[in-house]
């Protein structure tokens, strides 16, 4: 990850998103730590993609173990996909 303060961003721009959108994050220094972070739209989409994974396996697990622990429901399934 390259480091860069807001005058240098300023200053280089292109070289900075230019390295980001070939996978070197930039983080932004910023008064009070209110620092941010350039990447490229595939890696934030990557990352995005895992959090929604993660979140969806979390979901899952809690599912699992609320079956497991007998706080499920049995349903009939209405209709045969073969009629």
């Amino acid at each position: 990850m390259i480091a860069a303060k807001p005058i240098d961003l300023r200053e280089n721009l292109k070289t900075y998103l230019d390295n980001a959108f070939n996978g070197e994050p930039v983080m932004v220094s910023r008064k009070n730590n209110q620092n941010v972070v350039i990447l490229s739209e595939r890696e934030y989409n990557e990352l995005t993609k895992a959090k929604r994974n993660a979140e969806y396996l979390a979901k899952l697990q809690r599912g699992i173990s609320a079956l497991n622990d007998g706080k499920g429901t049995e349903h009939d399934i209405i209709g045969d996909c073969d009629e």
